[in-house]
């Protein structure tokens, strides 16, 4: 009889909006790219599943820890229809999570190390890119990976870390060896749990939206993970001023921590008034949307940078939502601005930048605001629709 271990899994019924269409890449009743047009009446179990075994070129990781993310929340939260809230990728049932670290305890044939460019022994500690990329389709071979044709996603449509055991491909795996130097072994996997979240960041910052020059200024609209992520990458790379947009204080307090010199309260003041006034009338060089809220946040952005002096500023969308932004192409046009958007982390090294930033001073411990056990994850998930003071609950596999 095969090894059984407890998960957190997510069960949700195919229901197909009148308006949707299955897509090349959709299962009918299984898999889907328009997770909130299909997926209705999500629920959350704990159950009992079979251990994983690894296959050729694949690794047997025991989970340390695993972060609970945004989509998390959003593919198990029902909208007035019962529909999920989140837009992408999902193949239910499947157990959640993707922010994870552990220690590899088997290893299929031809499952290499990146580390050593020997085969993974058993023992090594390591964390995880969430994208399962193929490596064959156009996209992989343009060097995009994250845009992978043949994607599948841990935690999405493929058994995630919300267990104690999962079967990974040997190649999404990452060294969290330079982190022993500075950390103990508790904080390692912490940190290792949360190189996910970062690199999606770094993504948005420095790979779509091209990073900035010491001394510009950066706002970012949003203090959920991505966003005061975003914080410590452009403070690290030399920000002028830092100004986070987040009503939430508990968010914004750690956002402090992490690199934002000023905080703006959306719901209290202006974003644009306060931009200019904090900016003296320049506005800033990136905006990252990381808020969810474009109908309500764009218009803002849109403002700095008509109003503002900086030329050739850069907005970078990377939260998921399916509300149109409204576009004024004539403030692109007269400011020499423009419009990228950002999904993701793989690809050029996103990954291993991020964990040597962290190992060289770049501590995103802070961005942990709660240790729960396996059995909280559920409630927990829950708890978020509606409470933010919490920014990243962090799941310990004890």
């Amino acid at each position: 009889m095969a090894e059984k271990m407890k998960a957190v899994r997510l069960y949700a019924d195919w229901d197909p909006k009148p308006d949707f269409k299955l897509g090349p890449k959709d299962i009918d009743g299984r898999q889907t790219y328009l997770g909130s047009k299909v997926w209705r009446n999500p629920k959350i179990k704990i159950e009992e599943v079979d251990v994983p075994r690894p296959g050729v070129g694949q690794v047997l990781l025991e989970v340390k820890r695993c972060g609970i993310c945004g989509s998390d929340v959003h593919m198990a939260q029902p909208d007035e229809q019962g529909y999920i809230w989140y837009p992408g990728l999902t193949g239910f049932p499947c157990t959640l999570g993707h922010e994870l670290s552990g220690i590899v305890r088997e290893a299929g044939a031809d499952a290499y190390d990146k580390q050593t460019n020997k085969p993974f022994k058993g023992g090594e500690w390591v964390c995880t890119e969430e994208m399962l990329w193929c490596g064959t389709c156009q996209p992989c071979a343009d060097g995009w990976p994250n845009h992978c044709e043949r994607l599948d996603e841990i935690g999405f449509n493929v058994d995630g870390g919300f267990a104690k055991y999962i079967v990974l491909p040997a190649k999404t795996l990452w060294s969290l060896d330079s982190l022993k130097e500075k950390y103990s072994e508790e904080d390692v996997f912490k940190l290792g749990s949360l190189v996910e979240p970062t690199s999606v960041a770094y993504n948005a910052m420095i790979e779509r939206g091209g990073g900035i020059r010491p001394g510009d200024n950066v706002v970012i609209c949003g203090g959920g993970p991505i966003g005061l992520a975003a914080c410590a990458i452009m403070k690290r790379q030399g920000a002028a001023r830092v100004i986070l947009s987040e009503p939430e204080k508990a968010r914004a307090e750690v956002g402090i921590k992490l690199g934002a010199d000023y905080i703006v309260d959306p719901v209290k003041t202006s974003l644009s008034e306060e931009v200019l006034k904090i900016t003296k009338g320049m506005g800033a060089a990136i905006y990252l949307e990381a808020s969810g809220l474009p109908i309500k946040v764009y218009p803002e952005i849109e403002k700095c940078i008509w109003e503002g002096r900086t030329l050739n500023s850069t907005i970078v969308v990377v939260a998921r939502a399916e509300a149109k932004m409204p576009v004024t192409g004539e403030v692109l046009q007269v400011r020499r601005a423009r419009m990228v958007g950002a999904q993701g982390h793989s690809g050029h090294g996103t990954f291993p930048r991020v964990i040597e930033s962290m190992a060289t001073g770049m501590n995103m411990l802070p961005m942990i605001t709660k240790e729960i056990t396996l059995e909280e994850v559920p409630e927990n998930i829950v708890m978020l629709r509606t409470d933010r003071k919490e920014c990243k609950i962090s799941c310990r596999m004890d």
